[in-house]
Parts: structure tokens; sequence; C-alpha cells
């Protein structure tokens, strides 16, 4: 991995020079937009709607645009003077109980690797935060724009979890919400059965993408020259009548899943099958 970031974690008077590194990656099939006919790229050209003339990438800076529909342009000069005081730096500004950050402010997550001179006081944050249960949250600035953050402990390393701020969290504003939905005991109990039954420890390995999978069989398929046959649709279940009736079939499903296979039976010594 290439480090995309260097600065150091300032808590307090300690300081600690890290390194962060891009901790996820895309694995989608990519695409180019192509023209159908012969197979050629498509490109498009920077164009000025002023007098529509192709724009080197030189001479493309940010603009604003106003109510009214004027642009105020801003040149790297001007960005260059804003102060940006966390560039350098992921400021601590305090510590929290991890399960008070909700998981919805989340937004990327890095990878954080001491320096050298830093391993020690590394360390002893890390520990400090996997002791705790607590993270600690932090400012920075990535890519010339500033962030809210947290540090948290992960498998023997920090890990940099940018976030959302909060006026960019939308409110759930459905109609739903005011309304005085009756929920059954029954229904409750039930549905409380179900969630217990499907209950298991977290696994990510046992999750793939089949719909990635399929895709990169079909472009095999298309460079072999090969026929691609559509999966077969699964059959049309029947609707259960009601919430309760949905549930209890679920729970059936559920207790069908989890018994265990029959036992194989082996030859007796006449040729007949004897009980394992």
């Amino acid at each position: 991995m290439r480090s995309m970031w260097k600065g150091a974690i300032s808590f307090g008077l300690v300081t600690i020079p890290v390194k962060l590194y891009t901790a996820t990656e895309q694995r989608d099939v990519s695409f180019r937009q192509v023209h159908v006919k012969d197979g050629g790229r498509i490109h498009f050209r920077r164009v000025c709607s002023v007098d529509d003339e192709e724009v080197p990438y030189a001479d493309v800076a940010k603009g604003y645009e106003l109510p009214d529909g004027e642009m105020v342009v801003l040149t790297d000069e001007d960005l260059a003077h804003l102060p940006l005081p966390t560039a350098r730096s992921i400021e601590v500004l305090n510590f929290s109980p991890a399960e008070q950050v909700d998981p919805i402010l989340w937004n990327r997550s890095y990878y954080v690797e001491p320096e050298p001179a830093g391993i020690r006081a590394y360390v002893l944050l890390h520990e400090a935060l996997d002791r705790t249960g607590k993270v600690a949250v932090t400012k920075v600035a990535l890519r010339q724009r500033e962030s809210l953050a947290v540090l948290r402990s992960h498998d023997g390393v920090l890990v940099l979890e940018t976030m959302l701020w909060p006026d960019e969290i939308r409110a759930a504003d459905f109609p739903f919400l005011d309304q005085d939905v009756d929920v059954r005991a029954q229904e409750l109990r039930m549905a409380t059965s179900l969630v217990d039954s499907m209950t298991a420890d977290f696994d990510p390995g046992e999750y793939h993408d089949e719909y990635r999978e399929a895709l990169q069989q079909l472009v095999e398929a298309k460079v072999e020259g090969r026929d691609v046959t559509p999966p077969a649709e699964p059959a049309a279940e029947t609707e259960p009548a009601s919430l309760l009736d949905a549930l209890q079939a679920s729970l059936d499903a559920a207790a069908r899943d989890r018994a265990p296979a029959p036992a194989k039976r082996r030859p007796g010594r006449n040729g007949r099958k004897a009980s394992a």
C-alpha cells in the first residue's frame, strides 16, 4: 500500500507522527462508455458555455454560482489562503464512548501507521482506546477538506474513520412516523423468536458479491465467444395471508434450516441397510 497522507496525531502535549492508507477499495467491474457500432471509446471534452471553445485543464478553476446565476471564480491561490490548521494534523478534540457515535456519520476508513519515532506512543493510544471502549473524536483535513473523524482500535492498529458533519445527515421525515401503528404482542413474540433463530456471529468472509461474480462470468464468456445462459427464474412463492402467517412460515423455514442432516445408513452383512 502507498500512503496518501503524512502528518501527526496530537492530543494534549503528545504528538505521534503517522501515515494514512486507504483501508478499503471498490471491487466493482469497471466499464468504459463505447460506441455500440464499433466499440470505440467515447471521449468527453471540456467546453466553455460562453465561447463554445475547448478549455485545457490548466485553465479550469472552481466556480461558485450565486442564486441570480452570476459565477464567482475561485483560483488555487484564493483557496491557499484559507485557514486549514488540520492540514497536517489529526487533532484530538475529546474521547467518547464508541457506542455513542452513530455509524450513519461514517464516511471513509483509513489505516493509521506510526512513523518509527512514534511507535511507543501509538501503541499506548491504541491500548488505551481498546481498554476503555472509547474513540478519539478528531478533526483532520484530507484533500483540502476538513472533516470530523474518529480514531478507533481495530485488529492491533488505529483506524481513522472520517465522518459527515451533522448538518449533512438528512432527517428521516416519513409520514408513517406520525401514525399510531399497533404491534400485537403475539406478533412481537414471534418476530423476536425469528430474530433469535436467525442469530449468528458475524463473519464477513461468509458473504460475497454474487452480482459481481455473475458479471465477471458474463465478460469471460463474451471474450471466449460462448453463449450465456441466464439463470432460471426462482419459482414464485405464495404470499402469506397475514403477517402472523408470514412469521410462522419464516419460523418453520428457519427450523428446517437448523435441523441436522439425516444420518447415512450403511449396508449390513446380508446386503440390507443397517442403521448407523
